[in-house]
């Protein structure tokens, strides 16, 4: 089968989506289908990437002063490939950007649209600008988009049921992102930490994932600081970086856990794997997921877990069987607690780290590959949009991006006259 694939993130750059989309598409191919990715333009691009696989569109790089690019529009280049390529179905994995192309490539040519909702966007709204209204609007945003498609992906339950709730009428399966159980088995833990300068015996820590602030880190750093004023022994490993790093780094500093504190930014490959066979304990506080991926990854190399429940997390971590899911609510207290109970007790550790590893089999990738494979070929099938439910579907997509465009518009004012009258008030007083 011949797939296209529309993604806002890629390769090079680290994140769920741009992984996701790059695992997924190595292991359709694998299986015998030819997959092409429409992808922004990013830094560092691999110098063997195959200009077959993978259309490159322009892009403006470092968006609003992230690592991330934000696609511009290139129809012709677009349909120039993908009239070559004659895909049987388009995949989408966002509702923006890429993804208006995704869905007209789809519509000209009478082809079902998959689309994979991969985030709760109303969680990144302070990216650009962040009020009620705009979060309401992103929200309905990615409901249009859903429902304008022919199936629709969720990577949870949680999710399933939220998309669900919030008005998605198309039908809607569960296929998480898969994970590497093999690789992640034959990490090397003892290697990764005699690099980084720690000894085999510590109590290791361990967190995985961008460092910004949906991801609750003033949270998990407040609970980890109580655990290690407890043990004087055990530390702190962070793999990931993003806009929260120097407040983490500063945050420990201030408190004299800097020593205590192991910051060793992005890692892929290798180097990732055997982080997370190094850890002893992984930790996760996140409310913004949509899958728990790096939970699973971490229980993969036989790690068990301490998390929040929320949506993502709570489908892959049990209470007391692979680790322990806490209340939502729970304080920090709690959460070091128990970390606390974790290294205190030996048997268990060693029944949940098993545990961990039988959790983490469910979420084989060549398992999920399949799975999705078997969806498209069930999606071709599919009685598709008539002429006038596309145009309507337009039309109401017209809308909510004026709708936005015209929020943004106002936020943006407002924001100008606030500044104008700080800068008029700063004038006055130098006077």
């Amino acid at each position: 089968m011949k797939i296209c694939m529309f993604t806002n993130t890629y390769i090079p750059h680290v994140g769920g989506v741009a992984r996701s989309v790059s695992c997924f598409a190595e292991d359709l191919r694998k299986l015998g289908h030819q997959v092409l990715v429409i992808a922004p333009t990013f830094a560092g691009i691999p110098g063997d990437e195959n200009p077959e696989q993978v259309l490159r569109v322009p892009a403006i790089r470092n968006f609003n002063g992230s690592d991330f690019s934000a696609s511009i529009p290139a129809p012709f280049l677009i349909n120039q490939k993908i009239d070559a390529f004659k895909p049987e179905v388009i995949h989408s994995h966002h509702p923006y950007l890429l993804g208006d192309a995704a869905m007209r490539a789809g519509r000209r040519r009478n082809l079902p649209v998959i689309f994979t909702h991969h985030t709760r966007y109303e969680e990144y709204t302070h990216y650009v600008m962040s009020s009620k209204v705009m979060q309401k609007f992103v929200i309905n945003l990615a409901t249009a988009y859903a429902n304008g498609c022919t199936w629709v992906i969720a990577p949870s339950r949680s999710i399933a049921e939220l998309i669900k709730a919030r008005g998605v009428r198309v039908p809607v399966a569960e296929i998480p992102t898969g994970v590497d159980c093999d690789r992640f088995k034959s990490g090397d833990g003892k290697r990764f930490r005699e690099k980084a300068g720690l000894e085999q015996t510590v109590p290791l820590i361990g967190h995985v994932g961008r460092l910004a602030p949906e991801k609750n880190l003033g949270f998990l750093a407040g609970a980890v600081k109580i655990y290690l004023r407890q043990n004087q022994r055990a530390k702190f490993l962070v793999v990931g970086d993003g806009p929260s790093a120097g407040w983490l780094k500063k945050s420990f500093a201030e408190d004299r856990l800097a020593d205590r504190l192991v910051m060793t930014g992005k890692k892929t490959g290798a180097e990732l794997v055997d982080a997370y066979c190094a850890m002893d304990l992984f930790v996760f506080s996140s409310h913004s997921e949509t899958q728990g991926l790096v939970v699973a990854e971490a229980m993969a190399a036989g790690c068990p877990v301490v998390a929040l429940n929320a949506s993502g997390v709570r489908e892959v971590v049990t209470d007391h069987h692979n680790g322990r899911l806490l209340p939502a609510d729970a304080p920090p207290e709690s959460f070091a607690a128990a970390i606390a109970d974790f290294f205190s007790n030996s048997e268990a550790a060693g029944w949940w780290r098993q545990n961990a590893l039988a959790t983490a089999g469910k979420f084989d990738r060549m398992k999920m590959a399949g799975e999705l494979a078997d969806l498209y070929q069930v999606a071709g099938q599919k009685k598709l949009k008539s002429t006038h439910e596309y145009k309507h579907f337009f039309d109401n997509w017209e809308n909510l991006l004026n709708g936005i465009k015209t929020e943004w518009e106002m936020l943006s004012s407002k924001v100008g006259v606030i500044a104008d009258t700080f800068s008029a008030d700063e004038t006055r007083s130098r006077r």
